[in-house]
This record gives structure tokens, C-alpha cells and sequence, in this order.
């Protein structure tokens, strides 16, 4: 398994060109074609409720047409940025909204590549891996190269974890060094120990440097994982997204949100 096709969300964010340079790192890496992405919806002022039809009409033209520029302009730089760096790249943008259209066109990638910073409102991550069916590539905004030399599986034994395993095998085969990593939250260490060691075995059989390593809970889960990546210098994170549900992650807690909100690292996410 390889990365075929990626794909790029793009947006007018200066941190943007960071972004666009990663993708063009991993095409060349791959040997594959990009298709850059963006949306943006038409917002109307909540005042303009009350004008006449006209107005309101006018508006709405003005505004289409604002947008329709700066994703002319989004585009025009990441041609530029691409040029000569993938097998071949294509272009897909659209007027509306920007979660709902690009899950629709992810179908056409093998991995999505989104930004992440505290202060992105034109994305939310949390929704579109929960809609795309194809693994995110979250790139800090700071990032400017993705090494992806040595990564942390955060491991829990479901279904997402799993996925995202699968998902990111075609980087972990060019990694030096994989830590599948377990934070034992039944206080089990025999098993959290064996579901380690049989994760780091199969990666093992398909050419990883893998080893297993596990923990009992003593604080935050995120928190112990990121300590983990820092203590290692571990640059990318793989893991799955919501095991527990969305909303009961947001309500409640859970590892998911808790590595969303952390913006040090890139992170691989499948749902």
C-alpha cells in the first residue's frame, strides 16, 4: 500500500504555504498526484433579514463574487507551490460549505491534509474525520517539514485504532523508529503488555521498526502520550478518532479531543 493520491485543504492562512510545501515533500516521497482543495460559504449579515428582496439579492451576488476571488487566488498558489513537485496536480473549489464539500471530494484521496492551529475557524478537523472515511494528515500551522522519522501509535484495541494503523502504514514503513503505546486505563498490565507487543509483531512483519510500550493511567491519557512524544523526540502521531462517539468525547472527555487541542505535533487521524 502506498499514498496514490493525496490531498490538500487549502485556504488564505499565511501558515498556508507550509502546508502546501509538506504535501509537495510527501508527493515527491510517494510518487503522487495532488489535488488541492477549498471551499467558503456565503454568510450573510443577520441584518439583511429585514431589507427588501433587492438588497438582499445584491449582496449575496457581491459577496459570491469576493469569495470566487480569493479561491482563484488560494488556487494560483498552490499551482505555484506544486508546480514540477507531484506526479500531476488538479484543482477542486467550490461555494459552500467547506466540511461538507470536501468530505464529499476526499473519496478521490488516499490521505487528506489539513492544517491545525489555535487560532483555524475555516475547518473543523473533529468533523471532517468523522465524515471523510479517509485518514487526516493534521499539520500544525507552525510546521514547515514533516519528517515523520519516528512516530507514536496511540493505541487502544478498537475498530479506529486499527484503521489508523492500516491508514498510516505507508509512513511508518519509512520511519526509523515506531512506538505503539498503550496507556493502561483497566490497571491490566499482562494485557495492555501483550496488545502491544502483538501491534509492534505485525508491524514488525510488514517492515517497521516497531517496539511496544505501555503505562498504567496516572493522568490525562493525552498527557502521558505527549510526554511519551516528547521524551522520544517523536514527531507524528497516529491514532484513531472517536472510539467512544463524538459527542461523547466533547461532553465527557476523551483522548480524541484532548489530542486535538495539542498543536506541537502533526498527527494522523482515521475514523
Amino acid at each position: 500500500m502506498s499514498y496514490a493520491t493525496l490531498m490538500v485543504c487549502c485556504d488564505q492562512n499565511p501558515k498556508n504555504d507550509n502546508r502546501l510545501h509538506i504535501a509537495a515533500s510527501l508527493a515527491e516521497r510517494f510518487n503522487a498526484r495532488v489535488i488541492g482543495i477549498a471551499a467558503q460559504a456565503v454568510v450573510v449579515p443577520l441584518s439583511l433579514a429585514e431589507s427588501d428582496a433587492f438588497a438582499d439579492a445584491d449582496m449575496w451576488e457581491q459577496n459570491q463574487a469576493k469569495i470566487a476571488k480569493r479561491l482563484q487566488l488560494v488556487e494560483e498558489r498552490f499551482r505555484d507551490a506544486l508546480k514540477g513537485r507531484a506526479k500531476q496536480i488538479e484543482w477542486r473549489s467550490a461555494i459552500a460549505e467547506p466540511v461538507s464539500f470536501i468530505a464529499d471530494e476526499c473519496r478521490a484521496a488516499d490521505l487528506v491534509i489539513v492544517g491545525k492551529g489555535p487560532d483555524d475557524t475555516s475547518l473543523d478537523p473533529a468533523d471532517l474525520v468523522m465524515r471523510a472515511g479517509r485518514p487526516l494528515l493534521m499539520i500544525p500551522n507552525e510546521a514547515e517539514i514533516l519528517k515523520a522519522e519516528r512516530i507514536l501509535v496511540a493505541w487502544k484495541d478498537t475498530r479506529e485504532a486499527r484503521r489508523a494503523i492500516c491508514d498510516a502504514l505507508p509512513l511508518l514503513r519509512l520511519c526509523q523508529k515506531a512506538i505503539v503505546a498503550e496507556i493502561d486505563e483497566d490497571h491490566k498490565p499482562e494485557a495492555a503488555k501483550r496488545r502491544v507487543e502483538d501491534v509492534a509483531s505485525w508491524l514488525t512483519c510488514h517492515g517497521v521498526n516497531a517496539t511496544g510500550w505501555s503505562e498504567p493511567l496516572l493522568k490525562e491519557p493525552a498527557a502521558q502520550l505527549d510526554a511519551l512524544a516528547t521524551e522520544e523526540v517523536l514527531d507524528l502521531v497516529v491514532a484513531g478518532a472517536y472510539g467512544h462517539g463524538k459527542f461523547r468525547e466533547w461532553a465527557f472527555g476523551g483522548v480524541t479531543r484532548d489530542l486535538l487541542r495539542q498543536t506541537s505535533r502533526s498527527q494522523l487521524f482515521a475514523h
